[in-house]
């Protein structure tokens, strides 16, 4: 049986189209899938019988599987999913005043390994589908009591969960259709962020496919420093990531590129570096949104004190850098940026060393 998950409009259409049915079918589908979370098609009161009853022997909606449920005392709440195979990754809901954002992976383990990102540590085994990456969305829309009446639990949707969105493309640009479809969750543009380390072919096939707004992993303001904490910065460094951002806002939905930086103790968040990203970023519009590192056990790093991380945005700031601080979320359920580990069966087969560049930088 086919998951219908796994189908944007472009392909349930085609779907259809192949069964012998109507196009138009594809949009009643996909509203009642994903804007009212219906899974027994006896329910799709304007579906044609005869469909109906072909579905439920041709097609099923399969969500991942939740196995854990966990809420932080701010609020935050933390899903583990069983996506099979001994593995499972993790989700988040992140609850603010005027917003409910979520934080999707995108695959089981991540290969890239960055040297404080506890998904990282735990090796990669494979690529999510797309049914398992919108499966994500539409279950915590259900867990969360969103009823498809108009109502938005989940305004903001953030590619920043477990894995490289652009290392697993078209099941993630599936995903992202159907969160922009008004068929299916009507999200803007603007609303949805897919978070890069710097994949630059990549970056450039998402700004022609589906361009949403944008933040890359950028973490070091120089190629040696980045080299150690982001690997993936050896096959494209800053010089070409920086070309990458700048192609992208022709097309974003957004004037800037976030700039994601984490702030790890004698590392990377020395005034010297501060000066060194404000010269970087020169010619890309830009903001930074610095992270507090996120301890995880045998880490090997240590978050740098508020006083310095105040100074550093301080610099950015005065060179005329919009600079926000992230607030700690869900660090009591390691649900904070950085601590997503899930439960994977390492197939990386990498070498099991690590380079932590622990040098005390000048002030």
């Amino acid at each position: 049986m086919v998951n219908l998950l796994d189908f944007d409009a472009a392909a349930l259409t085609d779907w259809f189209v192949q069964q012998g049915e109507k196009p138009f079918r594809a949009k009643q589908v996909l509203r009642w899938v994903h804007r009212f979370g219906v899974t027994d098609f006896d329910q799709m009161t304007d579906v044609a019988k005869s469909l109906r009853a072909k579905l439920a022997t041709t097609a099923c909606i399969t969500p991942p599987v939740p196995v854990r449920d966990s809420i932080s005392t701010d609020g935050t709440r933390k899903w583990l999913l069983d996506v099979g195979n001994a593995n499972a990754v993790e989700t988040v809901f992140i609850p603010e005043t005027n917003r409910g954002t979520l934080c999707i992976s995108s695959q089981a383990g991540c290969a890239l390994d960055c040297a404080f990102c506890s998904t990282g540590k735990q090796g990669f085994n494979r690529n999510l589908s797309a049914a398992e990456i919108i499966g994500q969305l539409w279950l915590a829309n259900r867990m969360l009591g969103a009823n498809g009446d108009g109502e938005r639990v989940i305004s903001n949707v953030v590619m920043m969960g477990m894995g490289e969105p652009l290392a697993n493309f078209d099941n993630v640009v599936s995903a992202l259709n159907l969160m922009l479809d008004d068929n299916a969750y009507g999200l803007s543009r603007r609303r949805v962020t897919v978070s890069t380390s710097g994949i630059v072919p990549a970056m450039d096939r998402l700004r022609d496919a589906c361009p949403t707004a944008l933040a890359v992993s950028l973490h070091a303001s120089n190629d040696a420093l980045r080299d150690k904490l982001v690997p993936i910065n050896q096959k494209y460094p800053l010089r070409e990531l920086m070309a990458a951002c700048r192609r992208y806002l022709e097309r974003a939905p957004r004037d800037f590129i976030t700039f994601e930086y984490v702030m790890l103790d004698g590392v990377n968040d020395s005034d010297a570096h501060a000066r060194e990203l404000v010269a970087l970023t020169r010619d890309v519009p830009c903001k930074f949104n610095l992270i507090p590192f996120n301890p995880f056990p045998n880490s090997g790093f240590d978050r740098s004190p508020a006083p310095r991380i105040k100074r550093f945005a301080e610099i950015l700031i005065d060179a005329g850098i919009v600079t926000t601080t992230r607030k700690t979320r869900g660090d009591d359920v390691d649900a904070a940026c950085g601590q997503l580990a899930g439960q994977v069966t390492d197939k990386t087969r990498r070498v099991a060393s690590r380079i932590v560049p622990i040098v005390e930088q000048p002030r």
